[in-house]
């Protein structure tokens, strides 16, 4: 994992040591994500990542990444300005929302009474004040469930910076405990969703982001 690509195109992932990314890697840049930390965790992985709000190199790409900070309704006003909220839920290569991404692709969130992309079925709702608002730091992930969890271990800490989480559903395919089990990890088909920083949680979080490569 050390050969890095220092030819900044939109191909030169088809040599990847990582085998399975025959195309591009988008990161959806619509102006609600961290976006530069995600690009760099994947460079780490010889990955050069593709910024683009361009719905057709977002449709062509090979693999996505949704990212999301900041307050959902907001968000959301920036993909229907963009008409991104009418593509994402239509993609039909892997699909990975981080933080408020993931949140974005639920039903609805109650930060900003917002409607969400409906990819998840499964709503989102604000910690009460009985815990500390937002949960900020190191928590762990288990019940592991998907390919995305190959090769990691149950009880892993991942770095988590959130006041709103998704209830557990069908689509669950990891549980994190702060105040009560929620969803740290959705999957629905070629859709999956994080809230916890992957590019922010050291090697394990750097596994995460391989696997979904690998998918």
């Amino acid at each position: 994992m050390n050969n890095k690509k220092e030819n900044n195109t939109h191909n030169n992932e088809s040599s990847s040591p990582l085998g399975k990314l025959d195309g591009a890697l988008v990161i959806i840049d619509y102006g609600a994500g961290n976006i530069k930390s995600i690009q760099f965790a994947f460079k780490r992985l010889g990955i050069e990542a593709v910024l683009s709000n361009n719905i057709d190199e977002i449709k062509a790409a090979d693999k996505v990444i949704f990212p999301g900070v900041g307050e959902a309704s907001s968000a959301m006003k920036m993909l229907i300005a963009s008409g991104l909220h009418e593509v994402i839920p239509t993609l039909t290569q892997p699909v990975l929302g981080i933080c408020l991404g993931m949140q974005l692709m639920c039903s609805s969130s109650e930060e900003g009474n917002t409607k969400g992309l409906g990819i998840f079925d499964v709503a989102v709702k604000r910690f009460s004040n009985a815990v500390k608002v937002p949960q900020m730091g190191w928590n762990v992930i288990k019940e592991l469930k998907s390919p995305l969890f190959e090769g990691v271990k149950e009880n892993e800490f991942m770095y988590l910076v959130h006041s709103y989480y998704a209830d557990l559903c069908d689509e669950t395919i990891a549980k994190t405990d702060y105040e009560l089990e929620y969803s740290s990890a959705l999957q629905k088909d070629n859709f999956y969703g994080v809230q916890f920083h992957p590019e922010k949680s050291g090697i394990i979080g750097s596994k995460i982001l391989e696997n979904f490569l690998n998918l």
